[in-house]
């Protein structure tokens, strides 16, 4: 077979491997960012200030759950790289490691949510009616953290190893009953009370229930390959202890400093009125909805390489990151154009005044650029760089240009300087574009090529 053959063939495989991962952790990411979507036009239809309070309060969860990502993308960088090895064992002590500080946190979350809900939303809004709705849905749906706690951990170590069909499953289950359930309790159906921003939160806090019941019987009856064991929270390995946390600190870290940053941004729109807050919760979800595939390519990035790596192919390694480059640039592309595409029908479609209408169009505009760069970003730190355990450069970079650069400046154009809106949306969404050539430069530099298994 001639090298030329050789290549063809390798790149054939590469596509194949991609699909296989990125559509069903496409599909979970379309899936999550429904179960908001369903909260967003039925609260919509609701009232602004049911939609803002529970944009609002769901930021909390929104801190949490990049806490628990970066836990198991810290994870993930060793997980991955030992399945490339073939040793299971220590991938299982690695998942009890990371599930021992994943339900700590899922409780200190719901403690502090139950005991403080308004000092939470407090810091959100000070708009009175904002608050009150807010209080209402926390104190629902802060059971919920500690079941995401068990499940979102466990669900994305396994995609590191590559089980991603089981979050889908499992996600997929969970949409259908919020669905269901936010229409029954928000608006009385079936002869149930009408429940409003109360109803959405009870029924995210069952459809997490749903999810945490699925996981632990496929965990225990189903999954074979990769046991979790009670005693595995409570393993001592004071090596791998030490290598957890050297990289799942500062990818945790990482997380919270980005979601920090954007719940900050969440904190400087509150303070701008509840039309702001409300057109600006349906920007985020075209977002989300924009970058599904992209954020499936970035996993794919770290899963893939991450093993390439492990197995010792440093070279392969290097050329799929090539390719991962070329792909997520065109699906971010076409992410763009999605967001262009809804712009229209989603300010026909909801009942926004005619004042958060126009900001909605303005910020949906913002996003359609925003989203093609944060989807190269993502899959340069959060796929290519930590497959290859940089994990600490992703920390640095977003403490610089988000709290440095577009969360300081675009604060100061909103409180000191007084400028519009727009002005403001501008400069607190510009940090993914001064991220760009940071993120090439160290790509270029391969810093990131390393094997970090024992």
């Amino acid at each position: 077979m001639s090298m030329n053959d050789t290549q063809q063939n390798e790149q054939k495989l590469f596509y194949r491997s991609v699909v296989s991962l990125v559509l069903p952790m496409a599909l979970q990411n379309l899936i999550n960012v429904a179960v908001v979507s369903a909260d967003v036009i039925m609260l919509g239809k609701v009232g602004e200030t049911a939609l803002s309070a529970s944009s609002l309060a769901g930021q909390v969860q929104f801190v949490m759950t990049l806490i628990f990502f970066g836990l198991t993308s810290g994870a993930a960088v060793l997980t991955a790289q030992y399945w490339g090895k073939h040793d299971t064992r220590t991938i299982e002590k690695t998942l009890g490691i990371a599930m021992r500080f994943s339900i700590i946190v899922g409780v200190l979350f719901t403690t502090v949510v139950l005991l403080v809900p308004r000092q939470v939303m407090l810091i959100f809004s000070t708009e009175e009616p904002v608050i009150q709705a807010g209080i209402e849905y926390l104190r629902i749906v802060a059971i919920s953290y500690i079941f995401m706690s068990i499940t979102m951990v466990y669900l994305n170590i396994m995609r590191s190893v590559e089980r991603v069909v089981i979050s889908t499953v499992v996600y997929l289950i969970s949409l259908i009953t919020n669905i269901l359930l936010n229409a029954v309790f928000i608006f009385g159906l079936l002869g149930f009370p009408k429940m409003g921003i109360a109803g959405a939160a009870l029924a995210t806090t069952i459809a997490r229930g749903i999810e945490l019941l699925i996981t632990l019987i496929y965990a225990k009856k189903f999954n074979h390959t990769i046991r979790f064991n009670l005693k595995d929270l409570f393993v001592k390995d004071n090596l791998l202890f030490r290598d957890f946390l050297k990289y799942s600190i500062p990818v945790t870290l990482n997380e919270m400093m980005w979601g920090l940053g954007s719940s900050m941004n969440s904190v400087i729109i509150g303070h701008m009125g509840s039309s702001v807050v409300a057109a600006n919760s349906v920007a985020q979800v075209t977002r989300q909805l924009a970058t599904v595939i992209a954020f499936g390519i970035a996993n794919a990035a770290a899963i893939m390489l991450g093993k390439t790596i492990g197995s010792g192919n440093i070279q392969k390694a290097d050329r799929d990151s090539k390719r991962f480059i070329k792909i997520t640039l065109i699906t971010g592309a076409i992410g763009s154009m999605i967001i262009l595409i809804v712009r229209p029908i989603a300010m026909m479609t909801l009942n926004l005044t005619h004042t958060a209408q126009g900001y909605l169009s303005m910020m949906m505009f913002v996003m359609s650029y925003f989203s093609l760069a944060q989807a190269y970003n993502t899959t340069m730190v959060v796929g290519i760089f930590r497959s290859g355990g940089d994990t600490k450069f992703g920390l640095m970079m977003d403490v610089v240009t988000m709290w440095g650069c577009s969360i300081l400046i675009g604060a100061l154009c909103a409180f000191v300087f007084e400028l519009s809106v727009p002005w403001v949306y501008v400069v607190l969404m510009s940090d993914e574009m001064i991220k760009i050539p940071i993120t090439t430069w160290r790509y270029r530099k391969k810093v990131w090529l390393k094997d970090v298994t024992r």
